[in-house]
């Protein structure tokens, strides 16, 4: 059908233009946050590329939920706005003859949506969880250079190398400064090897030196000469999801652990379609605008929708994380409500004519003559 077609192709047109402008703003975004966590020193800067990449991937979901919302705003209000509508409603087009088109366009980003948020978006958390631990755990290694102290942020030592070797095998005479309680101990060696031990972690072995070790300001301090001394400098990376936040966990895993945490991630990656779906079917009739005014009044109304959807969602997450509320019981009121309220806009919107919202419901504006 002719207008099927038009429908449909402006969509695809309109939604290509959003998709593209909103994921420009969230790259400018992501690439702010992720470079002032490089100089901050909490990423590395060769991963960041790699962690925006990551984080777009699993911002996705939502940007293709908002990209549908708004594009089929846009290019309705634009028909009403032109006039363009009521050609159609002439032709014997109803409101409702809108919904099928519409949902046959936004199928297949109901579709990408529930399998971007089921699993890209943990895979893409896991991912830059791993990312930012691998540079954590790497940390005081990448910083080692002969010749300078290195005081590493989660440490309570300080630890300075004269010389090192290209390999990071051998290292040269070797210091080590560290406290406990209110006692220093201070270490040196002419000589130490960088080893790693069956555990996975990484030690700095100091190989024929002394250590004085006692309380400042007094001089009961202690001299042990040693033949060796390991001092850690690099945990194992962590290898078990377990170490993973929530957010990062498989979606299979969290069906098998359904502990509150897990149902919480559960519900809002399973909302993800269902705001897909019912924005849709809102914006449909939301879309309505007097030809005589603006044509950016359903806009206002659609970000007021939009934030205010998402944070009921959010609040039904954090209701399930604390327990206050069943998983069975929270995660279908809200939208089964914005399901209801696109139902009631569609019958507010072909029923103006016969009495505006008192149609909705049924009743039936008196005569003036007295009779219903």
């Amino acid at each position: 059908m002719i207008f099927q077609q038009a429908l449909r192709r402006e969509l695809a047109y309109t939604a290509g233009a959003v998709f593209l402008v909103m994921l420009t703003f969230m790259l400018t975004s992501l690439v702010i946050r992720i470079l002032g966590m490089a100089a901050n020193g909490q990423a590395s800067p060769n991963d960041v590329l790699m962690l925006i990449g990551l984080a777009t991937i699993g911002y996705l979901s939502i940007l293709l939920s908002a990209t549908l919302f708004i594009s089929t705003l846009i290019v309705l209000t634009r028909w009403y706005k032109d006039s363009e509508m009521v050609v159609w409603f002439s032709a014997g087009i109803s409101l409702r003859d809108l919904v099928k088109p519409v949902l046959q366009f936004a199928a297949p980003f109901i579709i990408m949506s529930l399998l971007l948020g089921m699993f890209a978006w943990p895979w893409a958390n896991q991912q830059s969880a791993l990312f930012r631990d691998r540079f954590e755990q790497r940390g005081v290694l990448s910083m080692i250079a002969a010749g300078r102290f290195i005081e590493p942020a989660k440490g309570n030592y300080v630890l300075f190398i004269e010389g090192i070797d290209a390999d990071m095998k051998h290292a040269r005479n070797v210091f080590v400064a560290n406290a406990e309680a209110d006692k220093i101990g201070v270490a040196l060696a002419h000589q130490g090897e960088f080893q790693t031990m069956p555990n996975g972690d990484r030690m700095v072995v100091m190989e024929n030196g002394r250590r004085y070790a006692g309380t400042p300001g007094k001089i009961d301090y202690r001299i042990v000469e040693f033949d060796q001394y390991a001092v850690k400098v690099d945990n194992k990376p962590p290898e078990s999801d377990a170490n993973l936040p929530t957010k990062s966990r498989d979606t299979i895993d969290l069906l098998r652990n359904p502990t509150n945490e897990n149902l919480g991630e559960l519900l809002w990656r399973m909302s993800l379609p269902l705001l897909a779906f019912n924005f849709v079917l809102i914006a449909i009739p939301l879309a309505y605008v007097n030809p005589r005014l603006g044509r950016y009044t359903p806009l206002v109304f659609a970000v007021l929708i939009y934030l205010t959807y998402s944070n009921l969602i959010n609040l039904s997450q954090a209701w399930v994380r604390s327990g206050s509320i069943p998983f069975a019981m929270a995660w279908w009121p809200f939208h089964l409500i914005a399901l209801l309220g696109s139902v009631l806009l569609f019958r507010y919107r072909q029923n103006r004519s016969l009495g505006g919202w008192r149609a909705v419901f049924g009743l039936q504006r008196k005569a003036k003559g007295g009779q219903a």
